[in-house]
């Protein structure tokens, strides 16, 4: 069964006449009367039957040109939603790592949906580290990704904020009046530090073994909310990049001294895959935006993401 058959069917069915039907479709009568006979033969049935100089339908008839109709109905939804999507609209799914959801993601994407051609995006969000949010945009779960450094050849990447790494502190802590300290410093305190399975987790621990620091790290935790509220009860200070997420009066932030550590954030999407129009304007946006925002890269800078290199 074709659906050529199907629209043929349903033309017969509605003018219930095969020389006006195949006028109507542009073929000849006899390809229309082929093209019933064959799908009359597939189906088991004789949807057909003569009455005087054109045709009804049979019982069997009646209730194919039901879900004819129905699959006809379907296809011209589809097809009306597809060309919706390419002029314009449609969904864009977006992963991201918890410190860009206080302002860095709501602020672009608002940017981004009040330009004249976003007016009918709509946008799904998804909040993870960066190796769950990778594998879903492996698996075509989300368009584009925002997270650490992705290695591989099956990424495209695009560095889009950089992030001063900073020691942070509780109030009440021995070092809370200092504006910056050493990182060798950190070997002296608790630490409240990462995952050790989640990108900054690895990462950190790269820094700690560059810098021969045997860090007293006595909780793990999944984002930045929870390292701040810890230190907040004086648990223990952390490594971090300095994001919105530590403008809370119960910490001090403090600068590393003698070198500038840097935490990149990259927005990543699948190489070689199809995205719809609106996912292809919203990866320019965003690299637009980096490229406005960001200073050159520093060669005093250490990347983080570069130590274990």
């Amino acid at each position: 069964m074709t659906f050529n058959q199907i629209q043929y069917f349903q033309k017969v069915a509605r003018l219930e006449n095969y020389h006006q039907a195949a006028e109507e479709l542009y073929i000849s009568q006899p390809s229309l009367s082929r093209a019933i006979a064959s799908l009359e033969t597939e189906l088991g049935v004789f949807l057909f039957e003569k009455k005087g100089r054109g045709v009804v339908l049979t019982k069997a008839g009646r209730l194919f040109l039901e879900y004819a109709e129905r699959i006809l109905a379907e296809c011209d939804a589809a097809t009306a939603k597809m060309q919706e999507l390419a002029t314009g609209s449609g969904k864009i799914d977006i992963g991201y790592v918890f410190p860009l959801a206080g302002h860095y993601i709501p602020h672009k994407v608002k940017k981004f949906l009040e330009l004249p051609e976003n007016k009918k995006v709509v946008f799904n969000f998804f909040q993870n580290h960066t190796s769950a949010i990778s594998k879903k945009v492996k698996m075509g779960e989300l368009d584009v990704g925002f997270g650490g450094c992705m290695e591989g050849d099956e990424f495209e990447t695009f560095p889009v904020v950089d992030q001063e790494m900073v020691i942070i502190t509780p109030k009440e802590h021995p070092l809370s009046e200092r504006k910056s300290i050493s990182v060798t410093e950190l070997g002296n305190y608790p630490i409240i530090g990462y995952d050790r399975d989640s990108w900054m987790g690895t990462h950190s621990q790269f820094f700690y073994k560059k810098y021969n620091i045997k860090p007293d790290i006595i909780v793990e935790c999944p984002d930045e909310y929870n390292i701040v509220a810890l230190v907040k009860e004086n648990f223990g200070i952390a490594f971090l990049p300095k994001t919105d997420i530590l403008d809370d009066e119960g910490i001090v932030i403090h600068s590393i001294e003698d070198v500038e550590i840097v935490h990149q954030i990259f927005m990543f999407w699948m190489k070689n895959r199809y995205h719809l129009p609106a996912v292809e304007r919203f990866i320019q946006y965003m690299k637009q935006q980096a490229q406005e925002e960001n200073d050159s890269k520093n060669a005093l800078k250490i990347y983080l993401k570069d130590i274990f290199n």
